[in-house]
């Protein structure tokens, strides 16, 4: 483990990092690799890593059309949880918590995960029911989920208001207490690190513009950097998941939408968790900075902006304030949006494509970000092994044809 002194660190930083090392190569494409990898947030980054690492693939190269993390893996609110509804996305997510526990250790990098835990308030009895059968659904699984009153709700996150007045009161929560968040740029890095150390090729600003077939199979890319012929491909591009695999000549089941956040000033630690309302479409937590990190549900129309419309943070403030009145005179200080792709049941879709040798993993919706490890390790044995591991055989395309569907639109209602 490299480890500094803070003379060292003072010394780097008052010569503007001159000797600092860089975390990463920046080599040139090559003409041909066993796996390329489209997408360079944390689930490309990932999955190139654990190829590397789990399974001895070490001749991939990951392709990003700008800069590491500037897609959704920078712009989402980074909340982390497995509490979903079915046993497959139960698996699926839990799969990914686990990982999550030892990130930090497994990159030697500190992604800042904290466990702080996930609350989902109740404001009406469809919510009690829902939530009380997600907590049932969840112990069956073995996950943790736990029902609380609105007075044990207020006594975990005190600025929470139980008023019984109010428009939507809260009637009580389910909480995860495993689940919390992470630094969103520092998974990006810490996977980029640790895959440039065994060997995985990590090439910024190449955009791929064309993908070229044989038959059922993929045989190169036309990239802004010229031809890449390669053995496998990987798609993992979030938002624009439907966009590279037209170019294939695949057409998805998947729509696009913009997902707006936005932070308020910076203020003395206050607000120890992570809350989630579905009913008033609004989430919140508290970043190590200090500012209050705020999301809203998704735009209503289909569009690839990254900015969303005003009146959808106007209705996520006004939601915040009716639960957290003593944030009456916060200031915001920046709002963003991104892209989110999202499939007809609202959960994933993580295997193999009608080509033989071209990979899918898009569809996560809102909640892409929490499955970052889990979706990384689970795509690398499908790749590698050209079979899907068994926690992610369920989410394959070809489900939208059969009709085993995963319905999880009630436990991914709100953005998150």
């Amino acid at each position: 483990m490299r480890r500094y002194s803070i003379f060292t660190l003072a010394r780097n930083a008052l010569t503007g990092h001159r000797n600092w090392p860089r975390a990463w190569r920046s080599p040139e494409p090559r003409p041909r690799y066993e796996v390329v990898i489209i997408g360079g947030g944390g689930h490309g980054l990932a999955t190139a890593y654990y190829l590397a690492r789990e399974h001895g693939i070490r001749d991939v190269a990951v392709l990003e059309k700008g800069w590491l993390g500037g897609g959704n893996t920078g712009r989402n609110t980074t909340i982390i949880r497995s509490n979903y509804l079915h046993d497959e996305s139960a698996a699926l997510y839990d799969h990914a918590l686990k990982l999550w526990a030892g990130l930090s250790r497994e990159l030697n990098f500190h992604v800042m995960y904290s466990d702080r835990g996930v609350m989902m308030l109740a404001h009406n009895t469809h919510d009690v029911r829902i939530f009380k059968r997600h907590i049932y659904a969840n112990r069956l699984n073995g996950i943790d989920n736990e029902w609380l009153t609105p007075e044990e709700a207020k006594a975990y996150c005190p600025p929470l208001s139980i008023d019984r007045g109010a428009r939507y009161p809260v009637m009580g929560a389910a909480l995860q207490r495993r689940g919390g968040v992470a630094r969103h740029d520092a998974v990006a890095w810490g996977y980029a690190r640790a895959a440039d150390a065994l060997g995985v090729d990590i090439i910024q600003n190449c955009e791929v513009t064309a993908i070229r077939r044989k038959g059922d199979r993929v045989v190169a890319l036309e990239t802004t950097r010229g031809t890449i012929e390669t053995g496998k491909v990987g798609i993992v591009v979030a938002g624009h998941s439907s966009v590279l695999a037209e170019m294939a000549g695949l057409r998805l089941p998947i729509e696009s939408y913009p997902l707006q956040a936005l932070v308020s000033e910076p203020v003395k630690p206050v607000f120890p968790c992570v809350v989630m309302s579905n009913t008033v479409h609004a989430y919140i937590s508290q970043s190590d900075k200090g500012d209050l990190v705020i999301g809203a549900g998704t735009d209503q129309y289909v569009s690839y902006s990254q900015r969303g419309g005003i009146q959808i943070i106007e209705h996520t403030l006004e939601a915040i304030l009716e639960l957290f009145p003593i944030f009456s005179r916060m200031r915001m200080m920046r709002q963003w949006g991104g892209i989110v792709d999202v499939t007809p049941d609202r959960s994933p879709i993580l295997g193999k494509t009608p080509l033989a040798n071209l990979y899918l993993n898009c569809g996560w919706g809102t909640g892409g970000f929490k499955a970052t490890p889990g979706s990384g390790h689970l795509f690398a044995w499908t790749i590698a092994r050209d079979e899907p591991h068994p926690i992610n055989a369920p989410f394959a395309l070809d489900r939208f044809v059969s009709g085993r569907l995963i319905d999880e639109a009630a436990a991914a209602a709100v953005a998150h």
